[in-house]
């Protein structure tokens, strides 16, 4: 199966490259005010910050997701170089760029449709019972429902949509393909291989949601320690000193490159062999 073959190549293509794990880390260190700044600072400070580093991003992601894949393609073939980041990360920002707002605006209108639909229904619910949430009078059931069905086919449709797209940068970058072909070579790569590919996803999702636990303790870590009469039971009171801290800081930044460096060369080699698998898409551009 394409989805755990492609996991040595990976392996062997970031060994062979280490400069892999330093771009990829270099990329995480521009996420470090928010991971520092986020739990120690006043809501405020922490708002702004968290914008200013969440626009940066914005700008700054296409260049190095650019960049980063078609590095991990010369890995796979013999050794990375650095100059091929800047070169591939220019050539490509545009279209990733465009692709990548394209995307976050999908994201954030399935979002906001998502968010009115639980408003309107807290809302209907807080109106209907004074003391709310207490019991739903039985009219409002069919409006209940409604709402949780509609809730649940845009979430459902949010998660299709992604599955169909995610390697639209995949085929810019090693296919050097346009835009619209790219979206259009990801959906016909997916829809060909669909089960192999939500095999690859399942993989990709359960390894970032145990680093993303991993960088949510460490945020936690730098919190100020919370006094014993606020803190829950279950939550245990430690203090993290500055020579901690800056442990914590740099072990993120190395675990987020080498991360970063295996996702580039897994997802690389997983595309790679979706194309091989299907010839009448291939390599077309």
């Amino acid at each position: 199966m394409p989805a755990l073959r492609s996991i040595r190549p990976a392996l062997v293509a970031v060994a062979r490259s280490p400069v892999l794990v330093g771009v990829a880390a270099l990329f995480a260190l521009a996420q470090l005010p928010d991971l520092i700044v986020g739990p120690t600072a006043s809501p405020g400070l922490s708002a702004a910050v968290s914008a200013v580093t969440f626009g940066a991003l914005v700008l700054v992601a296409p260049f190095f997701q650019g960049g980063l894949l078609a590095m991990a393609d010369e890995a796979l073939d013999g050794e990375a170089r650095l100059g091929t980041l800047a070169s591939a990360g220019r050539d490509h920002y545009l279209p990733l760029l465009v692709a990548y707002l394209a995307a976050l605006g999908v994201s954030l209108a399935f979002g906001f449709l998502v968010a009115v639909g639980a408003f309107i229904g807290v809302a209907g619910s807080l109106l209907s019972e004074p003391t709310g949430f207490v019991a739903v009078p039985a009219d409002d059931l069919g409006l209940v429902a409604v709402l949780a069905i509609i809730a649940v086919g845009l979430v459902g449709a949010y998660l299709i949509v992604t599955f169909l797209i995610q390697f639209y940068a995949h085929a810019v970058v090693v296919d050097d393909a346009e835009l619209v072909a790219a979206f259009r070579r990801s959906v016909r790569l997916v829809r060909a291989n669909a089960a192999v590919t939500f095999v690859y996803t399942v993989l990709l999702t359960a390894g970032s949601a145990a680093f993303g636990l991993l960088v949510a303790a460490a945020s936690l870590s730098l919190a100020p320690p919370a006094s014993i009469e606020s803190a829950p039971a279950w939550m245990p009171i430690f203090e993290v000193g500055v020579v901690g801290a800056v442990g914590i800081g740099v072990g993120v930044v190395v675990a987020t490159g080498v991360l970063g460096a295996l996702y580039a060369t897994y997802s690389v080699a997983f595309y790679r062999a979706l194309s091989d698998r299907t010839p009448e898409v291939g390599r077309q551009a």
